[in-house]
């Protein structure tokens, strides 16, 4: 009697992971739902936003995975990153950025400019070694100055502040799904797992989306 019932108590055990891995990542756990939903820029597509800071270690770890990852999402979704912002060091980061888009440079050196942080001790705060590598990398300096100052710049600074405020971000790297969902790297062990739940969400919100077609 004693081993039936052990086997069958294994036996319960066993089945508690599978059905919670039947139901999906569940909010709360997997991932947060916020209560007032942010608008999108992204038209009839779903929206995919990474808020990340190029200082971050898991930021950078992310990296490898993700970039492929996104040239394989789906044609309605459109993916965005956004440099968050917590402080004036993290503004230099997220400042840099934006200049690198406004100069047509940062798909190029985006990858690049994360390992030389990470990799070779480039402190992107320091001006004068951040020109320097910039321009061993081809990046015009004339323009690169020129949009770091810019007000097209200082706007994109103050619309990555208020996302990540809005979107209540906490920690990077972190993913939100259509205004509606945010995934953090603290909820998930593995880069796959975070991305994972990420293609859940994306999912969900294609369904959501035929449901309740948007009005024209």
């Amino acid at each position: 009697m004693f081993k039936i019932f052990i086997a069958g108590l294994f036996a319960l055990i066993s089945l508690v992971p599978l059905g919670a891995a039947a139901q999906g990542p569940q909010p709360g756990i997997d991932y947060a739902e916020l209560k007032q939903a942010q608008p999108v820029d992204s038209g009839n597509k779903i929206e995919v936003l990474e808020f990340f800071w190029y200082n971050c270690p898991h930021c950078y770890a992310l990296e490898p995975t993700l970039e492929p990852w996104v040239k394989k999402m789906p044609k309605d979704t459109q993916f965005k990153r956004v440099p968050a912002i917590f402080n004036d060091q993290w503004a230099l980061a997220a400042r840099a950025y934006y200049a690198l888009e406004a100069t047509g440079d940062v798909e190029r050196v985006h990858r690049a400019l994360f390992d030389a942080i990470h990799k070779d001790g480039l402190k992107i705060t320091d001006d004068k070694a951040l020109a320097e590598w910039l321009g061993k990398k081809g990046v015009d300096a004339a323009k690169f100055s020129a949009a770091y100052r810019s007000f097209a710049v200082e706007s994109k600074l103050k619309r990555a502040l208020q996302l990540t405020q809005a979107y209540q971000i906490d920690g990077v790297p972190s993913l939100t799904v259509q205004g509606k969902y945010v995934v953090s790297a603290g909820k998930h062990g593995t880069s796959g797992a975070m991305l994972s739940t990420v293609e859940f969400l994306v999912a969900k919100a294609q369904a959501d989306a035929v449901k309740s077609p948007a009005k024209k």
